[in-house]
């Protein structure tokens, strides 16, 4: 799942997918903005077929966070 997500990442940042890890914050660390952020979860829930709910997604503020996130919605 992480390798996944530093790819789609890696689409919307100027990041080495070798520094994003788990604890890497979308925001402070990856400088995604929020139109950035928003279309990442539109591209995870394309290619991982999930739908996330809204009020949850701004919870998520690091790469660790997304990933338990998106195992809930894959049960």
């Amino acid at each position: 799942m992480l390798e996944t997500l530093k790819e789609i990442i890696c689409n919307y940042v100027d990041v080495d997918a070798d520094s994003i890890t788990e604890d890497s914050r979308f925001i402070e660390d990856l400088g995604m903005n929020s139109y950035d952020f928003m279309c990442l979860i539109g591209e995870l829930e394309g290619s991982m077929d999930i739908q996330v709910d809204e009020q949850e997604v701004v919870k998520l503020s690091t790469v660790g966070d997304a990933i338990k996130y998106i195992e809930t919605l894959k049960k």
